[in-house]
């Protein structure tokens, strides 16, 4: 309990955690905390909560803890790919002289 005394009067104030919901949080820093997810290199993820709201952080690979083939799999992998242009030639043999016969020719 806190106890102010102003000009002889004596008033008496409880703080809580209640006192918060009626005025404003007394912090010079509001810190806001997010649940978010870290994934390891090799695979595996922990709980933890990051100032910044994000869903999901991935952290990077060492390249000097793997070996020279690990390595040069991974710098390819991250090389952007080139696009395939796959030219089909149609083969076209269509005679139109030959289905003449089927037509009617109205006169």
């Amino acid at each position: 309990m806190l106890k102010l005394c102003v000009q002889g009067l004596q008033h008496t104030r409880a703080l809580s955690s209640a006192t918060a919901s009626v005025t404003r949080l007394h912090r010079s820093v509001y810190c806001r905390i997010y649940p978010t997810v870290v994934v390891h290199p090799d695979g595996s993820t922990i709980n933890i909560r990051y100032h910044e709201p994000r869903k999901i952080i991935k952290l990077p690979l060492d390249l000097s803890t793997l070996s020279d083939l690990e390595r040069k799999s991974r710098i390819e992998a991250r090389k952007p790919r080139k696009k395939v242009k796959i030219m089909d030639e149609v083969e076209d043999n269509f005679n139109a002289r030959k289905y003449m016969k089927y037509i009617k020719m109205n006169k």
